[in-house]
């Protein structure tokens, strides 16, 4: 499928790398299919974007990126409708908010993006660790962690 998009021009996506989530994203629940496009290799911001509104993406960041420590306990209903039989199964992000000045940058870890990688389902669930908040500053917990 082709989708024209005013961010990133004419791209094909397939129909394998369509994730599709039941619930939509918070504030954005009548959207239910997204695509994960990685448009720089070993950048760790990704784009989750929006196939049925494709003027509509999010960056994203596996939280593994700047907090090397980082883990989510998902709850048991969550994992039911993510149809997860195993952690591996899944994987990881965080939405992004880039503000004027980038090394501002934050990553949402209260509300992180979990994708079931073997049937392509996604949910946005709600992390019930107190350390994880709304805005976690990216590079900040990347010169912690990574010195």
């Amino acid at each position: 499928m082709k989708l024209n998009t005013s961010r990133f021009g004419e791209i094909e996506i397939l129909e394998d790398d369509i994730v599709i989530f039941k619930d939509g994203i918070f504030g954005f629940e009548n959207i239910k299919r997204f695509t994960i496009l990685n448009i720089e290799e070993n950048n760790p911001l990704m784009w989750l974007l929006a196939i049925d509104d494709p003027e509509l993406a999010f960056v994203i960041i596996r939280p593994f990126e700047f907090n090397p420590n980082y883990s989510l306990n998902l709850a048991d209903k969550d994992a039911e409708e993510l149809d997860l039989e195993a952690p591996e199964d899944s994987d990881i992000f965080a939405i992004v908010v880039v503000p004027e000045d980038p090394s501002k940058m934050t990553a949402n870890l209260q509300g992180p993006i979990v994708i079931n990688t073997k049937k392509k389902i996604g949910k946005q669930v709600i992390s019930t660790n107190p350390k994880h908040k709304l805005k976690h500053y990216i590079l900040e917990e990347m010169q912690k962690y990574l010195g």
